[in-house]
């Protein structure tokens, strides 16, 4: 199957033509999952998204898979158990999306987190998340927790826990799970809404039809089984159906900014507690530190979920009460994200109290709805939902599609030898790189980002080196042709946000190139002036609105 813009055309005909297995309803990393996992079963899957791939809660999260430390409080220990086995999985089968990251968690005297019970804590973590002999956890004197992070608050330091989590970058993670279940065979649009359901005469669901967001076109998409994985909008896409329960969602925002190193010369991520007992992430990245997040309830625009100035406000706060000597305020925010986590709804909890696990349920149409759930459990939460999918197709027959074999499976990018062998195939690409006029630290970030695909981006560079036009640095140049042909990219804000991550983490850099690149999009997609205008606009928006918060707009 392709996966390119330039064959947008092509994907809808095949899936307003052909009859499918499985019709999967959203783009983010649980959808992605089932994809990925049903297609390599045996099924025809279709899945439709209606904003960009991973543009809702699957490009807004901490960018950890983690383990769940912080769910052994609420002794959420079959949760911590399986999140942790699966971390292991997820770096494994995708390690160029995925990086280890040692963790420090420091101990004052008055915290949450006392010296002795974080020991018990930790080693009860290692035991459950089954991890490797070489990340098991430490605990520090206060000495060793400081010349860690020379920046930590001393006062009251106790001594810190050192354990291993796992950094990601959400959004890329997503797409390569989609690109490897298209190269599989599904059929995956983006920017096409499901609006109504169809049925059969026993009223059991069977399809929906979906308008395309982009043409306006609206269409028929038959397939024997539905499954609703839309996050944020699965009481939405509920609603659409007669079958009801009592099951209800409730979303939460999570804010986080992104500070310059020059100004919060952040050495080590910090998982510290706050005066109010929440637990905030600070964590370095790319020259970059990024502290996260806030909770609290949403029931705004969730499409677009915007920081506020109380949230940045409480962060910076957060920053300022853990690392005294850094004198932040809101002029040293470069970026920031917000995302609104669809959390199961528990009566009289706290945001930070609900139950972060996932659910699924059927309604009598036979819709499949799965719930709540993280990102680091999406492998085991698809193969739950497709254990039940193929069971219906077959009734008695089962036994007629493969088992799950998504768990020793590379995703898109993934094929480098192991996480073990990742190093020297960054360092090998990055050499490999100047037979195609680029250079070793362009040829090393594009291994790094891409992984495997990473050969695709050398060869569009160096067709580019020989054909003209040199308006764009051929490494950007390789990135915006690849998005478009490898990566469904259909506007701006979907190559600079989620394709690439750069208005979060290199803001300046969507400032130097952003006319440029929407020069060439528009070229390659064929935009009219009107259409390239209103995407010049929405991406200016997401950068206004990713530095100042929209309660201070004018």
């Amino acid at each position: 199957m392709t996966f390119s813009s330039l064959q947008r055309e092509d994907i809808l005909n095949k899936m307003k033509s052909e009859t499918f297995d499985l019709l999967v309803i959203g783009g983010g990393i649980t959808g992605a999952g089932i994809a990925l996992d049903a297609v390599t079963r045996g099924l025809k899957v279709a899945l439709v998204e209606m904003q960009d791939f991973a543009a809702g809660t699957s490009s807004r999260s901490t960018k950890l898979v983690h383990g769940g430390l912080r769910y052994l409080k609420q002794f959420e220990v079959k949760m911590v158990a399986e999140v942790g086995k699966e971390r292991a999985i997820v770096y494994e089968n995708g390690p160029h999306v995925t990086t280890p990251e040692w963790m420090l968690l420091p101990i004052h005297k008055g915290g949450t987190f006392g010296k002795f019970s974080t020991g018990i804590g930790l080693r009860v973590y290692d035991y459950l998340a089954g991890v490797k002999k070489s990340e098991r956890r430490t605990m520090l004197s206060a000495e060793k927790t400081s010349n860690l992070e020379p920046l930590l608050k001393k006062e009251g330091l106790k001594g810190g826990g050192y354990y291993v989590e796992y950094r990601t970058d959400d959004a890329r993670l997503t797409i390569e799970v989609m690109k490897a279940a298209v190269a599989h065979g599904a059929h995956s649009i983006n920017y096409v809404k499901a609006e109504e359901f169809i049925y059969d005469d026993h009223k059991k669901v069977k399809g929906a039809r979906v308008q395309d967001l982009l043409s306006g076109d609206t269409f028929s998409i038959r397939a024997e089984k539905v499954v609703n994985a839309s996050g944020p909008w699965v009481d939405d896409v509920r609603k659409k159906d007669y079958s009801t329960n009592n099951k209800n969602l409730r979303l939460t925002k999570g804010i986080h900014l992104v500070i310059d190193q020059s100004v919060f010369p952040l050495r080590q991520a910090i998982y510290f507690d706050t005066p109010d007992g929440r637990m905030v992430f600070a964590i370095p990245r790319d020259g970059k530190a990024y502290v996260g997040t806030t909770d609290t309830f949403f029931d705004k625009d969730k499409a677009h979920p915007k920081m506020l100035s109380e949230d940045r406000d409480y962060v910076l706060k957060a920053i300022r009460y853990m690392f005294p000597e850094i004198k932040v305020t809101e002029k040293d925010v470069e970026s920031s994200w917000a995302g609104v986590r669809p959390l199961i709804y528990e009566e009289g909890k706290d945001p930070s109290e609900i139950s972060r696990k996932d659910e699924i349920w059927e309604g009598d149409s036979g819709l499949i709805t799965i719930a709540g759930g993280k990102l680091t459990g999406y492998r085991k939460m698809a193969e739950t939902v497709v254990d039940r999918v193929t069971k219906e197709l077959q009734g008695e027959n089962y036994g007629q599609y493969r088992a799950c074999q998504t768990r020793n499976m590379p995703i898109s990018g993934g094929h480098v030898g192991g996480s073990n062998n990742l190093s020297r195939f960054i360092e090998e690409k990055g050499k490999e790189a100047e037979n195609f006029g680029l250079s070793i630290e362009d040829g090393r970030y594009l291994a790094h980002k891409y992984g495997s695909n990473v050969d695709e981006l050398f060869e569009l560079a160096k067709k580019y080196q020989t054909d003209g036009d040199k308006t764009l640095p051929a490494a950007i140049y390789a990135q915006v042709m690849y998005a478009i042909t490898q990566e469904l990219v259909a506007k701006p804000v979907d190559f600079f946000i989620r394709r690439t991550g750069a208005l979060f983490f290199n803001i300046k850099w969507v400032h130097e190139w952003k006319k440029p690149v929407i020069d060439l999009m528009a070229k390659q997609l064929n935009w009219d002036e009107e259409t390239k205008q209103r995407y010049v606009a929405e991406l200016e928006k997401e950068l206004k609105d990713a530095v100042t918060p929209v309660d201070l707009q004018k």
